[in-house]
């Protein structure tokens, strides 16, 4: 069976063809959180940048995100993160 991060990254990848994403597993962070150890499932923190954000609102981007990993959730998905951008709003490296 394929890790946790690299399930979560295909599923944003096939439903949201960013064009950057970063998918990181902080479960250790959180070792011993109640809602974790009941759960069994990890935290995770995730920054994507994608097309498919544009004219979305905040709410509307974070449902777009937990869609592709629904079916993951609690199980495998305890906690998550979502850092989700357009392309547009990365800031400048100039």
């Amino acid at each position: 069976m394929k890790d946790r991060v690299q399930r979560i990254d295909q599923r944003l990848r096939e439903a949201l063809g960013p064009s950057e994403l970063q998918v990181v597993d902080d479960s250790a962070a959180h070792a011993g959180h109640r809602g974790a150890r009941e759960s069994g499932g990890g935290h995770f923190n995730v920054v994507i940048v994608a097309d498919a954000f544009a004219g979305k609102t905040l709410l509307e981007r974070h449902r777009l995100v937990y869609d592709a990993v629904r079916d993951m959730m609690p199980q495998d998905i305890h906690a998550l993160s979502i850092k989700a951008l357009t392309p547009d709003e990365l800031p400048s490296t100039s």
